[in-house]
């Protein structure tokens, strides 16, 4: 997603640093600094005013609960957040393992299930192989690693593709760079 934000916000023309060479963290330019992140950390850097702006999946937005200002969808980098049993998974689901825990809550709150949410960092497919979860819920981009490990996605919870975040407060700061900024990438994405 790093390749493609970049590209999207410099022909939106932002002046960015060029950012060739060793995997470096901080790309300092004259104008503007470039942060690589992963992608939960991008919410919490511009809600707290360390970046003026992000880019950064909708399912990482819809698991967090920082107040972020969200003007343009991207388009790039789609993906679904979805329910994702063993074949062989029929029953009720007590306990459901995911990256995404607010998320899952929610949805579990909203429906009324009387499930477990267990959070999980790395591969979640392994949660429903092993039986530590009757389901879980995971990005899934096309599927190959669902048929891979024998997986079924039961049902898309959500769809996501990469948002322009900006910190609400840097937007009435700096209102000349960042107006400009989203009414670019606004026309952009059309």
């Amino acid at each position: 997603m790093f390749q493609e934000a970049y590209r999207a916000l410099k022909e939106a023309g932002l002046p960015l640093p060029p950012v060739e060479g060793e995997r470096v963290l901080l790309f300092q330019g004259e104008e503007v600094a470039l942060l690589e992140l992963r992608n939960k950390d991008v919410p919490v850097y511009v809600d707290l005013g360390i970046a003026d702006a992000g880019v950064v999946g909708k399912d990482v937005l819809l698991d967090t609960d920082r107040d972020l200002y969200e003007p343009v969808d991207l388009g790039f980098g789609a993906c679904r957040l979805s329910l994702i049993r063993h074949p062989s998974s029929t029953g009720p689901i007590r306990r459901i393992a995911t990256k995404y825990p607010r998320f899952t809550q929610r949805v579990v709150r909203e429906r009324g299930w009387a499930a477990d949410v267990v959070e999980l960092s790395g591969n979640i497919e392994l949660a429903a192989l092993t039986g530590l979860a009757d389901a879980v819920v995971d990005v899934v981009q096309t599927g190959a690693t669902l048929r891979a490990a024998g997986l079924l996605e039961v049902e898309v919870l959500a769809h996501s593709t990469a948002r322009l975040v900006v910190n609400r407060q840097a937007l009435k700061l700096k209102r000349a760079l960042l107006k400009p900024l989203i009414q670019r990438l606004r026309e952009r994405s059309r």
